[in-house]
């Protein structure tokens, strides 16, 4: 019981995908316990009708048929979803375990030990739960095909022990009718978490897309501000190198090409430190757009309310779109998101917050600790602003406020 409390407190607690992934696995053994259900129904329907050696021995190899559809229902799981192999020879151990479950039983109304309808009820619902484990290791066509195997022996030793044939035929019907749906669900629940894990799989590829696209914005805005000033300054001191071996001649205009060196040399080594330090504007209505289509891209919803942008100081609109952009990197990249909503309001003349929120909360760790949110909290200080992050309730919301005083 405390097992079970734990199974479903972790199930809860997990990503959406592994919470499908778990319920999935629990609805698939769930019908080995409506097998062993049924199985004990009809045995304990019986009374004292039958002989009691009858009664525990169709017990015993139920429950071991129960035993051996849940092994098999994890192996072929794991081998259709493409983490473990063909459990070939569980497969084959299985199949030989139903034809005993359906020997036992014939072989008990031989003996005087079960009565036929008992024994009968027995392996119609021994039958019927046959193919949902195999076709998650075989095709659906493959596996009911095989169904054929004990559905066949089972009619013909009930109508050597007395069964009518017409009653054996109506047995090979009614199983193998019932069977073909019950083995269809498994195979469809397993097909379902392949299409999720790929899709999930997607989604963290496309992730991993944007912060390299990240990454190459930045080469580029480096390339931008070093790679003219370099060149001039590698010209300016070819000139200078040539100026000088002119003697006295050329040393005032070498010195004055060497001066214009140094000052171009500070100025590369400021914008680097602006680029580096991510203090470069943004374009707040860019970000946002630009925000809507890479997380609606990742199938996450996403809702923009920014009425309050367009009269906004320049500053200010840089500083929320570099908000905006680590914001949505976050959720990208930490977050199991279905939506985000963004909103931007002026609560006040002298105010102005952007909230950032989106569901998907447990994987986002650190309590708004990271280097990213640390950066944006020193661009917003110098306006005045502050930044606050956190999560409550599977939410998760960044929000950034900045007060519009005369220095900005």
């Amino acid at each position: 019981m405390v097992w079970g409390f734990g199974w479903l407190e972790s199930a809860r607690r997990g990503s959406q995908l592994t919470r499908v992934h778990q319920y999935t696995r629990a609805s698939l053994y769930g019908f080995s316990a409506m097998e062993a259900g049924m199985v004990g129904f009809a045995l304990a329907r019986d009374g004292r009708e039958s002989s009691t050696w009858g009664l525990l021995a169709a017990g015993a190899v139920g429950a071991a048929h129960v035993a051996g559809q849940m092994l098999l229902t994890g192996a072929g799981l794991r081998h259709y979803l493409g983490s473990g192999p063909r459990p070939d020879r569980l497969l084959a151990c299985y199949t030989g375990l139903t034809l005993v479950a359906v020997a036992v039983p014939v072989g008990a109304v031989a003996a005087d030990g079960l009565r036929l309808p008992t024994a009968s009820t027995f392996i119609v619902y021994v039958l019927m739960y046959y193919a949902a484990p195999v076709s998650l290791v075989l095709p659906v066509r493959r596996a009911l095909a095989l169904q054929l195997l004990p559905v066949g022996v089972a009619a013909a030793g009930l109508t050597a022990v007395g069964s009518a044939a017409v009653a054996s035929a109506l047995l090979v019907v009614v199983t193998c009718t019932v069977g073909a749906g019950l083995g269809v669900l498994p195979r469809a629940s397993a097909w379902t978490l392949r299409v999720m894990d790929r899709l999930d799989a997607a989604r963290e590829t496309e992730a991993r897309l944007a912060v390299a696209e990240e990454r190459l914005r930045f080469g580029r805005d480096l390339h931008d501000v070093l790679g003219r000033n370099l060149s001039v300054i590698a010209l300016k001191a070819e000139l200078a190198v040539a100026l000088a071996r002119r003697g006295e001649a050329g040393a005032e205009a070498s010195v004055a090409q060497m001066t214009e060196v140094q000052r171009i040399a500070r100025e590369s080594q400021a914008e680097m430190r602006e680029v580096v330090r991510g203090y470069r504007a943004a374009d707040l209505h860019a970000e946002l757009a630009g925000a809507r289509g890479v997380l609606e891209a990742a199938g996450i919803s996403c809702r923009i309310e920014d009425g309050a942008a367009a009269e906004l100081p320049a500053a200010v609109q840089s500083a929320l779109g570099w908000v905006v952009r680590e914001g949505t990197t976050n959720v990208l990249r930490h977050a199991d998101a279905a939506r985000c909503v963004v909103r931007l309001r002026r609560p006040g003349p002298d105010r102005v917050v952007l909230d950032m929120e989106n569901d998907g909360v447990r994987r986002i760790s650190g309590g708004g600790g990271g280097s990213g949110l640390a950066g944006l909290r020193e661009r917003l200080a110098k306006l005045d602003g502050s930044l606050t992050a956190g999560g409550e309730d599977d939410v998760f919301r960044l929000t950034a406020e900045i007060r519009l005083g005369s220095g900005v």
